[in-house]
């Protein structure tokens, strides 16, 4: 038996026991959190390889143009080593691109069940209260608040009702209306009313003191002819 079939037949022999070995435990897969983790710190490892390539690209082109006319055949194994790059750098944004696309799904799904074990979790304890809650007690509960209240507005009612005498309010302000009118009519009459002018003549008090000047005049002409009489004779 050759080396080669005697290391097919150990590892098929060591793979069927571990198999074995898989059968009586059962196996758990990792949890979303740890997916998600792995998953970016391969994004990370590939970035990085990408600004790697990048710079390399760079390194190439700047060979190939300074060896351009000197020396023909390094400029082209500069090219030919840009191109390698440049291949291995669109691989590796396809390989960003799906596992961004399965970081996302993984995301995603891993809210869903977060979300769904919580609403879960809430149908449960509102059917825990539910249980605990009689519809009939509900419904006599609510006519018992009801007629309580109508209760409460009879007894408000009654006491809002004033004692003693009660008068008709619109025959008050009829009444109220009559006696306004009748002082407004009473103020009209007195406002038409002006006083008479005087028929008789008024007593004026500057003709007496006319008159009372001319008597004194008359005694003293007079007295003034009296001395004239004395002195002829």
């Amino acid at each position: 038996m050759s080396k080669v079939s005697k290391m097919f037949k150990s590892s098929s022999s060591s793979g069927s026991s571990t198999s074995s070995r898989s059968k009586h435990r059962p196996r758990t897969g990792p949890s979303p959190q740890e997916a998600i983790h792995k998953l970016r710190d391969t994004e990370e490892m590939l970035t990085k390889k990408q600004d790697y390539l990048e710079r390399k690209i760079e390194q190439e082109v700047l060979t190939a143009k300074k060896n351009g006319l000197r020396n023909k055949r390094a400029a082209l194994q500069a090219l030919k080593r840009k191109k390698r790059f440049e291949q291995q750098l669109t691989q590796i944004d396809g390989t960003l691109s799906t596992i961004e696309f399965q970081r996302e799904a993984l995301e995603n799904a891993h809210t869903n069940t977060e979300v769904l074990k919580n609403m879960g979790f809430a149908a449960k304890a509102i059917k825990g209260v539910h249980q605990n809650m009689d519809l009939d007690k509900i419904d006599s509960l609510m006519q018992d608040i009801t007629e309580q209240q109508e209760v409460a507005r009879e007894i408000c009612d009654a006491i809002s009702q004033p004692f003693g005498e009660t008068f008709d309010e619109d025959e008050l302000l009829a009444e109220l209306a009559e006696l306004e009118q009748e002082e407004l009519e009473s103020s009209m009459k007195n406002m038409g009313r002006l006083p008479s002018v005087p028929t008789s003549k008024l007593p004026s008090t500057q003709p007496s003191h006319r008159h009372h000047a001319s008597s004194k005049k008359k005694v003293e002409d007079d007295d003034d002819m009296h001395r004239l009489a004395a002195w002829a004779t």
